[in-house]
């Protein structure tokens, strides 16, 4: 019978722990009171464009101020499709870099190359905003988007899509997915470090001891050990690509209509509100449809980040 249950004796407390456990429920609690409160603010100065337009304003194929006219179709397919560019293009250099960085590269180098690597994620937005802008975009324009058109024009189009076809103006889907994924390579490379660092060295052990090299170690020990933790570590790149702002605006091309190639301009949500916001009106219609972007903005990334934890939680658990 230990101390404390003795009979005749009492579990001392001590104020300075109770202070802590108020303290530790009073930050949890304005997280959660901060989120609903940013859900409910943006859903309530956006209602008047959900109860103008109803559920069409989210397949709406149209921004006119002059007429009132707002639909957020554009917005969300730009947003969707830099980020899955974005996402297409990292994904395979970042799980190369993580997996040089954790079993290739020699060990004198592997803290160095890693730090040099996650401080790519320092750079602040405008930077790459306005490198993509004067740097990338007369590339993309004069080399990269008439070489896509040449050897790719003859893919057939899908719907109204005509993938890699037309004017080859630089700025467009492509080019913001391109910036954007330079923006997500470290995070993709770094979460995907630390859970290649999590698969048991026996296991890797034991499929050198028969004989795999290491590419079917890979694949077939690897991977499969931790396949939930890497598609976590792609949402949570995924959450951010989403929101990006300001470097999206410098090159997506700012055109609100729905994308024909991908070297149409298009826009973002993230672009819509930056560039249309300076000008609404309090109380008008327009400022209503950008508050009910945010709001759609916000349901999409609490969705992604919700499912990134989700496959993090079972690569741990597995």
């Amino acid at each position: 019978m230990t101390a404390e249950t003795a009979p005749g004796m009492q579990k001392r407390h001590h104020w300075g722990d109770t202070i802590l456990k108020g303290s530790l429920w009073t930050a949890a609690s304005v997280v959660l009171i901060t989120l609903a409160a940013i859900l409910i603010i943006l859903f309530l100065a956006g209602r008047d464009a959900f109860a103008t337009f109803g559920p069409a304003f989210l397949w709406l194929n149209q921004w006119d101020p002059v007429r009132d006219l707002y639909g957020a179709a554009p917005a969300i397919v730009g947003t969707l499709a830099t980020s899955a560019i974005a996402i297409a293009l990292a994904w395979p250099v970042g799980f190369g870099i993580a997996y040089f960085l954790t079993e290739t590269c020699p060990r004198p180098l592997r803290g160095p190359l890693g730090v040099a690597i996650e401080l790519l994620a320092a750079v602040p937005s405008l930077v790459f905003g306005m490198w993509g802008f004067f740097v990338l975009a007369p590339v993309m324009g004069t080399s990269v988007q008439p070489w896509l058109s040449q050897t790719f024009g003859f893919i057939p189009a899908a719907g109204n899509f005509y993938w890699f076809s037309g004017a080859p103006l630089g700025v467009g889907l492509l080019t913001a997915g391109i910036v954007l994924a330079i923006m997500i390579l470290p995070l993709i490379a770094a979460a995907t470090r630390d859970v290649l660092l999590t698969t048991p060295q026996l296991l890797k052990d034991g499929g050198y001891a028969m004989g795999a090299t290491k590419w079917e170690t890979l694949v077939g020990v690897v991977i499969p050990a931790v396949r939930g933790s890497l598609f976590g570590a792609v949402f949570l790149a995924l959450g951010r690509a989403l929101g990006e702002t300001m470097a999206v605006t410098f090159v997506i091309g700012n055109a609100n209509r729905l994308p024909d190639s991908f070297f149409a301009p298009a826009s973002s949500i993230a672009s819509v509100i930056a560039n249309e916001f300076p000008d609404s009106e309090q109380g008008s219609l327009k400022l209503a449809a950008l508050f009910a972007l945010g709001f759609i903005l916000f349901l999409i990334s609490f969705v992604v980040l919700a499912v990134a934890r989700m496959l993090l939680r079972q690569g741990r658990m597995a």
